[in-house]
């Protein structure tokens, strides 16, 4: 028998464990068994919400540095900046992962149908 999917907010579909937006102490991935729904599915979708947005305002001030006429910023800035868009990066990436593993095989929903 096949696993059945169930439908998550924002149109993705649980189908296993998930992938969190966090790992543990030693840099391992976190996964939780979920349905989308309960207090840590919640957690997650809020904490992906927060590291997409912080991403964006990272690459804006990227942007902003990097714009004609703007003061030229020292190596220890620049190394700062380095380090929060790799941080961001890895954030984004996280979640496009999380995400993709959700999404509905299109093969599978003509199966079902």
């Amino acid at each position: 028998m096949a696993e059945r999917a169930t439908q998550e907010p924002g149109g993705l579909t649980a189908q296993g464990p998930r992938l969190l937006p966090w790992t543990t102490e030693g840099g391992h991935p976190c996964y939780l068994s979920t349905d989308g729904q309960g207090y840590l599915a919640n957690l997650a979708d809020n904490i992906e919400a927060i590291q997409l947005g912080m991403g964006e305002d990272l690459l804006g001030y990227a942007r902003d540095t990097m714009a004609p006429d703007t003061k030229t910023l020292s190596a220890t800035e620049y190394r700062w900046l380095a380090r929060r868009l790799t941080e961001a990066l890895s954030d984004a990436l996280r979640v496009a992962d999380s995400r993709g593993q959700r999404l509905t095989d299109p093969e599978e929903v003509t199966e079902d149908a």
